[in-house]
């Protein structure tokens, strides 16, 4: 059975995150946005107390927990203002999958880095041509000698000017038609012919978004993570991490604007008594509450499957749990916005640059609708429309 109170090593973890978090606050992101650059300071500190790498082996440096542990502290820096956009992509995607299917040689190069964040590696799989639907990936290993050439282009990777090297999802050219079987290389950022693009954004982030493109990437053979035909499992390794963490990343915004609201309808007063002992204002924030805190649990229960070995069940609670999320994230955002009325559009109060943020758990790593379509089908076992 599902454990949905947390241990007090859990409890003292997220305390500890909240308290680091607290300490940066909104106002450094909202900085960091503005002059351009990374949350390098937020991010170093971060590794160096071992949260960043608190899912990864101990004998690579990391902290022997698992995405549970790593949820914990994306949601509570993120609900103390500052979340961290790499945590979802370098250790909990690129280090699952490497700690999982990598070479004794890739591990021992990688981990500690991604542990420690003194190295950060970047994922590339959606493609202009292929977003949903990844048995449309058209990027291509084609076997040259000893070594790999590796071509085709990939849209929406974060982070890729920040990072050591990209996580590539690809197929051979063996099976460039039929059923995905996904290959996954590691791409120095400095490999002859790979090109990135910056993607002009509205989105104000401090992880920026990048298109690439690989013409004829010359690669080693050690630059293949796993067997090239073990087909979707390794794929899915790093697949419902991100899900979980997109879920928590969504519960720490949704709660930092939630709790914005809460503080302003507390002190806020119009008609004699604080707009919070109004009814129509309580009430929505309640209900953002309840939302909230359900939304968690299902992620709990998604990493605590991933974390116990169960890629089938978490898979599925994975999915529920992003869903979840994103619709409390986007609807606590809102209504911490409408809470505060003009005000709440005002850089002061920093929540309307969250009204385009909250939507990214809507749309990524997988849209709402995608999820339903795979509720329908996986769990419910009605037919498919596609």
């Amino acid at each position: 059975m599902t454990a949905v109170i947390e241990s007090e090593e859990h409890k003292a973890l997220r305390s500890a995150v909240s308290a680091l978090g607290r300490r940066y606050g909104r106002d450094y992101i909202t900085r960091t946005i503005a002059e351009g650059r990374h949350p390098t300071e937020l991010w170093a500190e971060a590794g160096k107390l071992g949260y960043l790498g608190v899912n990864l082996p101990e004998e690579y440096g990391g902290g022997g927990g698992g995405i549970g542990e790593l949820s914990i502290v994306l949601e509570e820096l993120g609900a103390a203002g500052s979340p961290l956009l790499m945590l979802v992509v370098s250790p909990a995607i690129c280090g699952t999958v490497i700690s999982r299917f990598g070479t004794e040689e890739q591990k021992r190069a990688w981990l500690p880095g991604l542990a420690d964040g003194t190295r950060t590696m970047a994922f590339g799989i959606t493609e202009p041509d292929a977003g949903s639907n990844s048995h449309r990936i058209t990027t291509t290993a084609r076997r040259d000698g000893a070594d790999w050439l590796l071509t085709g282009r990939k849209i929406y990777v974060s982070g890729v000017d920040q990072a050591d090297a990209t996580l590539i999802v690809g197929r051979t050219a063996d099976a460039r038609t039929g059923s995905l079987k996904p290959c996954l290389f590691i791409v120095p950022r400095d490999t002859e012919g790979f090109a990135r693009h910056p993607i002009d954004m509205e989105l104000q982030a401090a992880e920026k978004q990048f298109e690439l493109v690989l013409d004829d990437l010359r690669l080693p053979a050690e630059a293949l993570v796993g067997d090239e035909d073990a087909g979707l499992l390794q794929l899915f390794a790093g697949l419902n991490p991100e899900r979980i963490m997109t879920a928590a990343f969504a519960i720490g915004m949704g709660r930092h604007a939630l709790g914005k609201a809460i503080e302003y309808a507390r002190d806020r007063t119009v008609w004699k008594v604080p707009i919070g002992a109004h009814q129509a204002i309580a009430h929505p924030l309640a209900q953002a509450h309840i939302d909230l805190e359900l939304a968690r649990l299902m992620m709990q229960k998604a990493a605590h499957l991933y974390d116990g070995g169960d890629d089938i069940g978490a898979g599925e609670a994975a999915n529920m749990a992003k869903y979840a999320a994103a619709e409390a994230c986007v609807k606590a955002v809102d209504q911490a916005v409408h809470t505060l009325g003009g005000a709440g559009l005002t850089r002061e109060y920093g929540l309307a640059s969250l009204i385009t943020a909250s939507r990214v758990a809507r749309i990524a790593p997988v849209s709402r609708e995608m999820i339903l379509n795979y509720v329908s089908h996986q769990t419910l076992g009605l037919p498919k429309s596609y």
